[in-house]
């Protein structure tokens, strides 16, 4: 499955309860299953690692679908390499950000 078809199937599954949840709401609920992730990985809980990734995920594309914003055409920035130097694998100095 594609991002956009991953994205399409999470909005009709859960757009309307994000919607009606709001922006802030779905961002805590985001933030709770990378906590849950956080905990998978200190834990080294690698049978939970697969789920709270899924997880995380999916919460992160409704986000996306709240604000509009289709992932596969975002993700695009990075298709030839860093967004900085576009290099691959990047060469940019380990403290410049992207």
């Amino acid at each position: 499955m594609g991002i956009c078809d991953f994205q399409k199937l999470i909005e009709d599954i859960y757009f309307q309860r994000d919607d009606s949840r709001g922006l802030e709401g779905t961002f805590i609920w985001f933030t709770e299953e990378i906590g849950e992730l956080a905990r998978a990985l200190r834990e080294k809980d690698f049978e939970k690692l697969e789920e709270e990734f899924a997880d995380v995920f999916a919460w992160l594309v409704s986000l996306a679908s709240l604000c509009r914003v289709d992932l596969e055409e975002a993700v695009l920035k990075y298709a030839e390499g860093c967004p900085k130097c576009g290099e691959k694998p990047c060469l940019c100095s380990r403290d410049v950000l992207i």
